[in-house]
């Protein structure tokens, strides 16, 4: 029997890339967005294992609904993506507080209405897998990242955490932490920059402007060996907490363990 999967942000990017993915591996999938047309327009030569919903995720009522919605109609949900989400990519002080609160309204508290949703059923059924779309800037932090990176590190917090809660009842947790990919995740369709205008920041605010442009489109990362890594590990018995993608990822991460374990060896006389 197919299993079925719920995919948060499908329509572009890498949740298209997993949504696909599960589909050729006979997977059901109920595929959101924040338009359900824009879904169907992203998959128009699919067939009936394609299901397409609306979901704005920072609304937890809708969670709910799309949800209960999946279960009646397909019995369960085997396993959840969350993955919707984009970045404010800038330095800290040219961010209005909204901005920041949207940051984190989308990427952790939708992200967390989203498990909240699905949670129950997998507990349960004492069975289910919810993959949790996290980035290697949630380990790592830059500048020009800040705003971002807090959210994803809040990301990581609270799914290191939830996934020992869960473990012991059947449920089942990866993080996923890519490195750049090959998506439109830095222009204007996912990514925003800062509007407040701070001159001590200018030149830096350029150059990192300039790093971004020459990167949009040539990231090193590839979306579809992602998403097929993520799909075979869910089929599975066991998963491993977190999948670190990409040679940069590996590096920046391993750079960042480097660092706390010299940083924690410095401490070691000071009391």
């Amino acid at each position: 029997m197919s299993k079925v999967w719920m995919v948060t942000g499908a329509s572009r990017g890498l949740g298209h890339e997993i949504a696909r993915a599960a589909l050729n591996e006979g997977a059901t999938v109920v595929a959101t967005a924040r338009s359900a047309d824009a879904v169907r327009d992203a998959f128009a030569d699919e067939h009936y294992r394609l299901h397409a919903l609306t979901l704005d995720i920072t609304d937890a009522e809708a969670a709910k609904s799309v949800a209960a919605e999946t279960i009646e109609r397909f019995g369960t949900i085997d396993v959840l993506v969350n993955n919707a989400g984009y970045a404010e990519l800038g330095f800290f002080e040219t961010f209005t507080d909204e901005a920041v609160r949207r940051q984190f309204e989308v990427n952790l508290f939708g992200t967390m209405n989203v498990a909240r949703a699905v949670a129950p059923h997998m507990r349960q059924l004492r069975s289910g897998l919810i993959i949790t779309i996290s980035s290697v800037s949630g380990l790592v932090s830059n500048g020009g990242g800040a705003v971002y990176s807090a959210s994803k590190f809040a990301v990581e917090g609270w799914m290191e955490g939830f996934a020992q809660e869960l473990a012991p009842l059947g449920v089942r947790s990866l993080l996923v932490e890519p490195g750049m990919l090959r998506t439109d995740f830095m222009d204007g369709k996912s990514a925003s920059f800062g509007s407040i205008n701070i001159p001590d920041y200018a030149e830096a605010i350029a150059q990192y402007r300039a790093f971004v442009d020459e990167a949009n489109g040539n990231q090193p990362g590839d979306p579809k060996l992602l998403a097929a890594r993520i799909v075979a590990l869910a089929e599975q018995g066991e998963v491993p907490s977190r999948l670190v993608f990409g040679d940069d990822a590996r590096q920046w991460a391993g750079a960042k363990v480097d660092q706390l374990r010299q940083e924690i060896a410095q401490t070691v006389d000071w009391g």
